[in-house]
């Protein structure tokens, strides 16, 4: 699998609106971007530090992914992003090293990214998301 660079870090959070002035006010980073992606059911803000973006996850139903994690550990790291060239054949690489699979194929993601994810049961327990920027 060819990993380009860690591209972000998802971190569960209860509200954005309570977390972006952390992340602004005292980290000093700022807030460049803000979506909702409806079909995960989250609302995500992103911060660049140097190469690398945080992102928030924030839950937009009670039965999201978000907000079932924040339910069960708490806010917090949620998961690490890696880019790569291809999205699909990083999965099939993945899959063919028995490594259980959250995605079987690619979806869209926020800011556009072609993503899918590994099942932290396979990955010592750090969910893992593959991105690829088709735009690039």
């Amino acid at each position: 699998m060819n990993i380009k660079q860690l591209e972000h870090i998802g971190i569960a959070v209860k509200s954005l609106d309570e977390a972006i002035p952390y992340w602004e006010n005292v980290l000093g980073l700022k807030c460049y971007n803000v979506e909702e992606v409806a079909d995960q059911k989250v609302k995500t803000a992103f911060f660049k530090v140097g190469e690398i973006k945080i992102e928030l996850l924030e839950s937009t139903s009670e039965d999201g992914t978000i907000a079932k994690f924040i339910e069960k550990k708490g806010q917090g790291v949620h998961h690490l992003a890696f880019a790569v060239d291809n999205v699909e054949n990083a999965l099939a690489e993945a899959e063919s090293k028995g490594v259980q699979l959250i995605d079987k194929a690619p979806r869209l993601g926020a800011e556009g990214l072609s993503i899918a994810f590994l099942h932290p049961k396979s990955t010592l327990g750090v969910l893992t998301e593959l991105c690829e920027n088709k735009n690039k």
